[in-house]
């Protein structure tokens, strides 16, 4: 049987010694006292997560007595019971610069601190800007299980008087998340979000300005082939409808990302709104655009590098600004659109709807079998780009419109 550890006491933590190496003193449950050769004294806490033995730093004594450490190791033994890190709650509390355990601010920050990591840079960056810029002020401080649906939507309504209802209704969503996180970590009772269902005004959607009409397709790109601005730009905007990924994912594209030979794309994790590997397989068009700019780019890291300097990717405005030049409206076409367009038409022509979704890229709900399922449906997805960038010359070179389900 394994040597039962007895209790520490105050009189032992109190006269307690230093000696040449560092001592540590257990009191059960993980819980010990470091005591270091130069007489410091801290409270370390051991445990298990997720398979993995972790340390948590309690305090200093005698600044956190005997009875603190005590009580702080069974708080954490409630968060490892609810699943939750008790490393998390502590870098938290950290950014939030308060010891409370159950206010929003503390329980939002612990669950970005769990799941951002598998998130896109980019969207990781927004979503806790728009915490900190829209909730914090007025519901930070606030315990999570005290706030009502009426002060959650006084936060979104600011969000509104600004003319910013996307935004609000992201904002409403990421809330939404938080408070269910505090009701599966057990520090919430229900989500308050679920509430609000039609309290906000939906979004115009004119963002994602896009055009449908195979006439109208066949003009823009052959306005695209026309566009007299710098070449990158326009190859830029050549590649878009034929690969239509997000606006961010083809500026920030890098030659290390392409294989010619095998005609792919794989654009990295980190880059994915998803979090997860995408693989873009690339048309015989596609290849074109590549093989005219490679001459030009080719030796430098991004495909459309900023004309200033070759170490940063194009603006996020360059197609924006292009389409714009080109005599489109912001209420017609959009850097986004290329993406709309794609997924309306082959869905009207008969393509396997998740061979569509999975091209592009949508978030997968579940996270294990999105990052096991990035090439899934690879054979047709190949076909349908190769079909789809054909369909594409065909209209622009004003050919009658076949569906292009009927020509495979």
């Amino acid at each position: 049987m394994p040597k039962r550890i007895a209790p520490l006491t105050d009189t032992k933590v109190r006269t307690v010694k230093p000696t040449e190496k560092p001592q540590k003193l257990f009191d059960g449950g993980g819980l010990f006292l470091l005591v270091t050769p130069t007489g410091g004294k801290l409270w370390r806490l051991k445990y298990r997560f997720g398979g993995t033995e972790k340390l948590l730093t309690i305090g200093t004594y005698p600044q956190t007595t005997l009875a603190d450490a005590r009580q702080k190791r069974e708080q954490a033994n409630v968060m490892l019971a609810n699943g939750v890190d008790p490393n998390d709650t502590k870098k938290a509390q950290k950014a939030a610069g308060t010891q409370e355990t159950e206010t929003f601010e503390i329980i939002a920050r612990e669950w970005y601190t769990k799941f951002s990591p598998s998130w896109a840079a980019s969207h990781a960056k927004t979503t806790i800007r728009r915490l900190e810029l829209f909730v914090f002020p007025w519901l930070g401080s606030r315990q999570i299980k005290t706030i009502a649906a009426p002060e959650l939507l006084a936060a979104l309504r600011r969000i509104e008087a600004k003319g910013a209802l996307e935004t609000a209704h992201r904002v409403k969503q990421v809330c939404g998340q938080v408070f269910r996180y505090a009701v599966a970590t057990g520090r919430a009772e229900r989500d308050p979000s679920g509430d609000l269902r039609g309290a906000i005004p939906p979004a115009s959607g004119k963002h994602m300005a896009t055009i449908t009409d195979p006439k109208e397709i066949a003009g823009l790109l052959r306005s695209i082939d026309d566009y007299r601005g710098s070449i990158v730009t326009r190859c830029a905007l050549q590649l878009a409808p034929l690969v239509f990924v997000r606006p961010g994912e083809l500026r920030q594209a890098e030659w290390s990302e392409f294989d010619l030979e095998t005609a792919e794309w794989r654009i990295p994790a980190e880059k994915m709104k998803a979090g997860v590997l995408h693989i873009v397989p690339l048309s015989r068009q596609a290849l074109e655009v590549l093989h005219e700019i490679h001459p030009l780019t080719g030796h430098e890291r991004y495909v459309f590098p900023s004309p200033r300097t070759g170490s940063r990717p194009m603006s996020s405005n360059g197609i924006l600004s292009a389409l714009r030049r080109m005599g489109y409206a912001k209420d017609e076409m959009s850097g986004h659109g290329f993406r709309s367009m794609a997924s309306t038409l082959l869905n009207e022509q008969g393509w396997n709807r998740d061979a569509i979704e999975r091209q592009l890229a949508h978030a997968e709900r579940n996270s294990v079998r999105a990052a096991y399922n990035y090439a899934e449906f690879m054979p047709e997805r190949k076909k349908m780009m190769q079909a789809w960038a054909d369909f594409l010359d065909g209209i622009k070179a004003g050919a009658k419109i076949i569906p292009i389900h009927a020509a495979r």
